[in-house]
């Protein structure tokens, strides 16, 4: 469904497992930095109205998420540590070249958002799948179905704004981009690295 060209090793799961502070600290950042998008795309493109109002309520919809991750965090002690840069965002926000039309650079972004959501998706689906902690396997199911329905969301409106053609075309080279920047990475102790 994801169409992802590279699956994320299942021993990442098993990583991610013994470093769960981390991932929950990297987790909690990326729900908050997925709002600042929504919030960044309501600015850059208030002509769109029926996509201002989706991304005020994706912006509602992330910063819940960030306030669960938070109340897990905080149920287990931890505290949420400093903002992290996302090497996978920066890496995947080189693909497309800078300028172009408004229209094609609202495309780009559309397109970054749904490859970063897909991921995550991906991610959270092996977390609720090979996790222990019960709890935290319940939570990453519930988390999995909400970050299809963005992924499925920012694509739709993708190839709503753009010629569907081209847009698979892109989405298609982002898809193959990514899977190079996945594979560089070793297996890590964040959500998307």
């Amino acid at each position: 469904m994801l169409g992802l060209k590279l699956p994320t090793d299942p021993r990442w799961a098993n990583i991610a497992s013994k470093n769960i502070e981390e991932i929950l600290i990297d987790h909690a950042w990326c729900e908050q930095k997925a709002a600042s998008t929504a919030i960044s795309l309501i600015i850059n493109y208030p002509e769109y109205p029926e996509l201002v109002e989706e991304m005020i309520a994706l912006t509602e919809e992330e910063m819940s998420h960030f306030k669960m991750v938070h109340d897990k965090l905080t149920e287990r002690g931890y505290t949420l540590g400093w903002h992290r840069k996302d090497i996978y965002v920066t890496e995947l926000m080189k693909f497309f070249p800078k300028g172009g039309s408004r229209k094609d650079q609202l495309i780009h972004r559309l397109l970054y958002a749904g490859l970063i959501e897909a991921r995550s998706c991906e991610r959270f689906k092996l977390l609720s799948e090979q996790l222990e902690d019960k709890e935290l396997k319940l939570f990453y199911k519930k988390l999995m179905i909400s970050e299809a329905n963005h992924y499925t969301m920012f694509l739709n409106f993708a190839r709503k704004y753009g010629n569907p053609e081209e847009v698979n075309k892109k989405w298609q080279d982002l898809l193959t981009y990514e899977a190079k920047i996945i594979q560089s990475f070793s297996d890590g102790e964040s959500i998307h690295g």
